[in-house]
């Protein structure tokens, strides 16, 4: 690399330098670069590389500096407002014998020059979560004998709701859950810095996948149970007294679990252009396209054994090509088959029994087709419609028909215009605290209304359609929505009123003060807009005819 030109004052080595790569860093030999094309059920298709080639499908330019430089989201700071909104596709030929570390350099320089990037490194307040001392810890000290780590014992109603997790080695775990839909950790031999560490592991707690840095200041090992919801209210019958993961922490442990601004090395994006450098000659001859796979080399298909009577479903890319599907109910190999979002957009199906019908598979994908580690739904889609045509007899047709869809309107409309720099997203996390349980937020920022009319696609029961935009707004906003994505009849106050949904489902009107609100209530009430329901002519998949049965091996 060549000397780095300096930008500002450099607190330190290094510090606040723009990269630039020198003539010799490590490239690769051909790309092609272009704008990922507009696609209902397209998909992210994380970087790859096979059969000589790099891969990436659908990416913002957030997440290919994210790839290349190694900086987690929340640290690319500064760029262009675009920067979480456009997306890009790329195929590169890889040089032979090249490391995943040089992928990384070589992507790097694929930023560099054909969009021109320039960024540099820096030392930043960022929002991190932070596990802190609170006024009276209640830890016990350990004498470090026995196990370490903490584990989910055999707790809860044993006749009661269980969740089931699937482990490494491909048996299934049952937890019993307590009232309230709780978990209980049992934590033995710990220090407060690998508590921290684990916390983004444990089931509820929602930090996202960074580390929590522990700040407690306690020493030594320590042994302690803490119990926690997991936010599942409405679909347990022993509903129970609800608490987060950061209270119990608070009030079990007498510890904190919070976010507070911390020093962090950050990328800062000085500049980056919005459109690539146009592809080079000869790229057809260099990257000629690969034949599209449609058929599994071999394949062991079985109705699922009654012996088996856990309901997980577990469906995986394993090591050397081999595509796994336990438990998988025929309706969503259906669905996976012809790579749609939902039920809604394939008719034809069994109204009864289908799902009912639990198939295991093992099959081997073609070496030209394997994308990566997980299951890449674009690739495996044409696999599973061959299988299920020959193992299922399976035949079908596309026609359009008339679906329940949903046009974004303006009522009162409460947001805040959005600095127009401001980088433009819509981002789904955590509930603010006090939030019924269950609930998530839908961040925007600096968002046009056609741009969130396309983020409600699949985010609540009923939204099975692109949304149209009709609200007349123009400009970028600022906002946020908070609701529940359980369906409407489970939430509280259920039955009431309402616009009619699909097939005729009534949408609440208004909920209970200790229910959450539907997405629809919400967009009213936080947004002052309405989703209103129409007739809409939409492409379907049409199922003329399937077996609930496969052909012998």
């Amino acid at each position: 690399m060549k000397t780095l030109r300096p930008f500002g004052v450099l607190p330190a080595l290094f510090a606040g330098a723009i990269f630039a790569q020198s003539g010799d860093a490590p490239k690769f030999e051909i790309a092609d670069v272009h704008p990922s094309p507009k696609a209902l059920n397209a998909s992210v298709r994380a970087p790859a590389a096979r059969n000589g080639r790099y891969e990436v499908r659908n990416f913002t330019m957030l997440g290919l500096i994210r790839e290349a430089y190694g900086f987690s989201a929340d640290t690319i700071l500064g760029g262009p407002n675009w920067l979480e909104l456009d997306r890009f596709d790329i195929t590169a030929k890889i040089p032979s014998g090249a490391s995943a570390d040089a992928h990384k350099a070589m992507l790097q320089s694929l930023l560099e020059e054909r969009f021109k990037l320039l960024a540099r490194r820096e030392t930043k307040p960022v929002a991190t979560w932070v596990l802190a001392a609170g006024k009276q810890p209640r830890l016990k000290e350990a004498d470090s004998s026995g196990p370490t780590g903490c584990n989910l014992p055999s707790t809860g109603v044993p006749d009661g709701p269980k969740l089931f997790r699937g482990n490494p080695d491909g048996t299934t775990t049952a937890i019993n859950l307590g009232p309230g839909g709780t978990v209980q950790y049992s934590c033995r031999n710990m220090t407060m810095a690998a508590f921290a560490e684990g916390l983004r592991t444990m089931m509820g707690v929602q930090v996202g996948p960074g580390p929590v840095i522990d700040e407690t200041g306690l020493k030594g090992t320590w042994n302690f149970d803490v119990r926690w919801s997991l936010g599942l209210i409405g679909l347990l019958n022993n509903q129970g007294e609800q608490i987060s993961a950061i209270d119990a922490i608070d009030k079990q442990l007498g510890l904190k679990l919070e976010q507070r601004p911390v020093p962090k090395p950050v990328l800062a994006i000085e500049s980056v252009n919005r459109t690539p450098t146009p592809n080079p000659p000869g790229l057809a001859e260099a990257l000629p396209a690969l034949p599209v796979v449609t058929e599994f080399e071999v394949a062991d298909v079985k109705l699922m054994g009654s012996a088996n009577s856990l309901p997980i479903i577990r469906m995986q890319m394993q090591p050397g090509g081999r595509f796994i599907c336990q438990g998988c109910p025929l309706g969503m190999l259906v669905t996976r088959a012809f790579n749609k979002s939902n039920n809604d957009q394939i008719a034809g199906l069994p109204s009864a029994g289908i799902d009912s019908v639990r198939v295991d598979i093992t099959a081997k994908v073609p070496a030209e087709s394997v994308s990566g580690p997980g299951v890449d739904f674009e690739a495996i889609a044409p696999l599973l419609r061959s299988l299920l045509a020959d193992r299922f007899k399976m035949t079908y047709h596309q026609e359009e028909r008339q679906v329940t869809a949903y046009t974004l309107m303006a009522a009162k409309p409460k947001m805040k215009k959005s600095d127009p720099e401001s980088r433009i997203f819509c981002r789904r996390g955590l509930a603010p605290p006090g939030a019924p349980p269950g609930s998530q937020t839908l961040t925007c920022q600096n968002a046009t209304m056609a741009f969130f009319a396309e983020q409600l696609l699949q985010a609540g029961p009923g939204l099975n359609w692109p949304v149209v935009d009709a609200t007349g707004i123009d400009g970028g906003w600022d906002f946020a929505l908070t609701y529940s994505n359980l369906p409407p009849g489970l939430l509280a106050g259920s039955g009431r009123g309402g616009d009619a949904g699909p097939q005729g489902a009534a949408l609440p009107g208004a909920s209970d003060p200790g229910g959450g609100l539907t997405i629809f209530e919400a967009i009213e009430k936080q947004l002052g807009l309405k989703l209103k329901a129409e007739k809409r002519a939409e492409q379907m998949t049409v199922i003329d005819h399937i077996e609930q049965k496969p052909t012998d091996n």
